[in-house]
């Protein structure tokens, strides 16, 4: 009687076809849900403590009114308890899953990896979590200074009564923004582990990717103090130039050991063999 296979066997050399790609991405997909579905459960059990944190900012800036005047969050609809009950909770199942979907991200975009740049792979996955995670804090910390900023053009006599879900969504994507972007720096590695984005092409656009790092803060930073924006700039610039380390030792590595990646060594304006 013949066995039911759920998983094909894979090519040695790590070929699929495009329907092999859809159902790894589909797999990779599910796994990746189910992971942050089990994390928004243990959200969805102290979602009070954590909407509380969340919205301390604004409880700071209260605090400074004067007598009659409000600064709140306001849930304007009887379902929007439930709504935001929700919404902490997937917040919560995205970080704290972080290290699943890092992995079955990084593990679709490069298969078919040698022995060795596995353990790399590894290694650079074990850096991951902690950059997303140290992104997340890093907004998270810059956040009370931001809401301040924003809310103190409002007179001291003024009130401010803030929708919950606008609330949440601003505060929500600017945290998760911010630790998708400290992750810049594994997937530039990553694509030079898969032999797709040379270090010394890295290098040569470094003054690119400073302006662009400064301009994904002012872009994302709410607050106009150009010190918050500076704040978050520099560690992502500082990640990147770090990247670009680490994939040009890894390029001189690969040329001492591979003959074929002679063309890394190729000068911008030469031909290579490729």
């Amino acid at each position: 009687m013949a066995r039911f296979r759920f998983r094909r066997n894979r090519d040695p050399e790590g070929h699929m076809s495009l329907g092999d790609h859809l159902r790894e991405l589909r797999r990779r997909t599910v796994i990746s849900a189910l992971a942050i579905v089990v994390g928004a459960v243990f959200g969805w059990t102290r979602w009070v403590a954590i909407y509380d944190a969340l919205t301390s900012p604004v409880t700071e800036v209260a605090r400074t009114k004067t007598a009659g005047a409000l600064t709140t969050v306001s849930f304007s609809t009887p379902t929007d308890s439930f709504s935001v009950m929700i919404t902490v909770g997937l917040f919560v199942g995205v970080v704290v899953a972080s290290p699943v979907w890092l992995w079955q991200i990084w593990a679709f975009i490069v298969p078919g990896l040698t022995r060795k740049e596995k353990r790399i792979t590894v290694a650079f996955i074990g850096a991951a979590v902690p950059l997303f995670l140290g992104g997340c804090w890093l907004a998270y910390a810059v956040l009370p200074r931001a809401m301040g900023a924003l809310l103190s053009f409002t007179p001291t006599s003024g009130s401010n009564i803030i929708d919950v879900s606008l609330y949440l969504s601003f505060v929500l994507k600017f945290i998760l923004v911010f630790g998708l972007g400290f992750l810049l720096p594994v997937f530039l590695v990553g694509l030079n582990v898969a032999h797709i984005l040379p270090g010394r092409l890295m290098l040569r656009a470094w003054r690119g990717a400073v302006f662009m790092c400064f301009l994904f803060t002012a872009v994302m930073t709410p607050d106009p103090n150009p010190w918050t924006m500076v704040i978050l700039a520099v560690p992502l610039v500082m990640l990147y130039f770090a990247a670009v380390g680490v994939s040009l030792l890894l390029d001189r590595r690969r040329a001492r050991s591979d003959p074929s990646a002679e063309w890394l060594r190729v000068a911008d304006d030469e031909a290579s063999d490729l």
